[in-house]
């Protein structure tokens, strides 16, 4: 519609430091937007970004949409972070737990003060566990991303993961060599159809103090995003998958970990992450994080 006035709002999510973690647009009250709307302030924008609109019936308390630069997606975890943030904050939402639906389902969001801010956290059904990629694939992956077999963590089988998108889970021995990768991103947008991952996530484990956690990287080209600062839908995943292959043991039928990203891209941020499970099978994903709101402001749709 012309004329029509939006709020929306430039979010950095899994952090508390502006410019750093994850950059993503918030569009508050997008009802009145079609859907080519949206798609443009997306492109405009040329970021992810989260479109809040009303409830449509009574199985969730309101719903968001996601846009790329290019498309629409199911659902992108610190987009999610962030357009939950900003509602609480700039609407004066009221906190604790609400329903959000998203094209990739409803999930449980729960909203809490933490150290005089808002804390975000994320609860769904764990990702479905794709097939392991066969030794010729393996071969190519590894060559676009410029790792070598003897890098790789003996434990960790080159998996596709899918939870709304897919991505490929890559874990080294040594999370040293993180920073060595050399990413070819024309070769693996190429390899996302023939492995059946849009994104490659690699990662490491780490070990402070003797606690568990995680350092990764991901590169997502077949989508226009040729590395993803931090990624809470990656780290579910992730979490899944450390407790399928046994890297993490639940106690009392739970893992939690913390997990970094972004440092290579200057942008560092966390994600926390706890697993429900059974012993190796995943029962839910937990997904917490923090945001700032870097700005705001008042664009015509």
């Amino acid at each position: 519609m012309p004329n029509r006035h939006c709020r929306l709002f430039h979010v950095d999510a899994f952090t508390r430091q502006r410019y750093t973690g994850n950059p993503a647009i918030v569009v508050l009250d997008a009802d009145h937007l079609t859907d080519e709307q949206m798609q443009t302030i997306a492109t405009e924008v040329n970021g992810e970004t989260a479109f809040v609109l009303e409830a449509e019936s009574g199985d969730h308390d309101m719903q968001v949409r996601f846009f790329t630069p290019r498309h629409e997606v199911p659902f992108v975890g610190h987009a999610t972070i962030a357009a939950q943030y900003v509602r609480a904050k700039k609407d004066g939402k009221p906190g604790g737990r609400l329903r959000q639906r998203t094209g990739a389902g409803i999930v449980e969001i729960e909203v809490t003060d933490v150290d005089g801010d808002l804390r975000i956290a994320i609860t769904q059904n764990p990702p479905s566990l794709g097939p392991v990629i066969p030794e010729h694939h393996r071969r190519q992956v590894l060559n676009a991303l410029g790792i070598s077999s003897p890098s790789l963590h003996v434990d960790c089988p080159l998996q596709v993961l899918t939870k709304g998108g897919s991505r490929l889970l890559v874990g080294l021995k040594s999370n040293d060599l993180l920073g060595a990768i050399k990413p070819d991103f024309e070769e693996l947008a190429r390899l996302t159809s023939h492995v059946g991952a849009e994104g490659y996530f690699v990662f490491a484990l780490v070990e402070n103090n003797g606690v568990v956690g995680t350092e990764s990287r991901m590169f997502v080209p077949a989508l226009g995003i040729r590395e993803d600062a931090v990624s809470g839908n990656a780290h579910g995943m992730l979490g899944v998958y450390l407790v399928n292959h046994g890297l993490m043991t639940p106690k009392d039928g739970r893992v939690v970990f913390q997990g970094r990203q972004g440092m290579w891209m200057r942008r560092p941020g966390m994600v926390e992450v706890a697993i429900e499970s059974s012993g190796k099978v995943a029962q839910s994903v937990r997904i917490v994080g923090d945001a700032v709101i870097v700005y705001e402001a008042n664009i015509q749709a």
